[in-house]
């Protein structure tokens, strides 16, 4: 599926109504994973395309979605969020629905995230955001803002503007981790391997001009 604006792409973990409203406002477009659709005819919401193997969609939310809008990929060596980024083109994606419920689901979207050959992906979360670290970007954070690294491989890189800089240090998810830094305002990250940025979700406006994307 191919869309001009940003797409909210929603799983089958715990979704609130603040998580849609605070996607929708920047990517209107909405595309369910598999289940995640019966999380939209919850809110009172269609989904524009439901992407998945459909192996946890409900029998009811079948019904009512129309057929053309259901995309079939019955293969199982992906998740349901791979198979709909794989399936989008667009500018970017904001995944809501994936963290809070199933930690092994939580991981794997994380795992899906690292990879490459789809848009740029944000993650939102109760608290939180998450995104893969471009190799520089500028955040112009107020101070105090919590600024969490997590590689998800061996990683390095330079900052300026964080209360403990990262420079000349290793990352590897087996050893070092970057958790729990601050800023001291504006920050400025050079990386080098495959880094996860975790913001405060009240940043969602800022990362999206730093990533050079534009909202709805």
């Amino acid at each position: 599926m191919s869309a001009d604006h940003g797409v909210t792409v929603v799983g089958g973990g715990l979704l609130a109504r603040s998580d849609l409203r605070d996607a929708l406002n920047v990517a209107p477009v909405l595309v369910a994973a598999d289940g995640g659709a019966d999380h939209l005819l919850e809110f009172g919401l269609m989904p524009d395309w439901v992407i998945g193997d459909l192996d946890s969609l409900s029998d009811s939310a079948r019904h009512v979605i129309p057929a053309m809008q259901i995309v079939v990929v019955a293969e199982q060596d992906s998740t349901d969020f791979e198979k709909c980024l794989s399936r989008i083109s667009a500018p970017f994606v904001i995944a809501v629905g994936f963290a809070g419920l199933r930690l092994d689901h939580t991981l794997a979207a994380l795992s899906v995230m690292v990879r490459s050959g789809w848009p740029p992906v944000i993650m939102l979360s109760s608290d939180d955001l998450v995104f893969l670290a471009p190799s520089r970007i500028d955040l112009p954070l107020l101070p105090g803002t919590r600024v969490s690294l997590y590689p998800m491989g061996p990683a390095r890189g330079q900052s300026r503007g964080l209360v403990w800089p990262i420079d000349g240090l290793q990352f590897a998810p087996d050893g070092r981790v970057g958790t729990s830094n601050r800023a001291e305002g504006a920050v400025c990250l050079e990386i080098d391997g495959p880094m996860l940025v975790m913001l405060p979700r009240d940043t969602l406006g800022i990362v999206l001009t730093a990533l050079g994307l534009r909202a709805a």
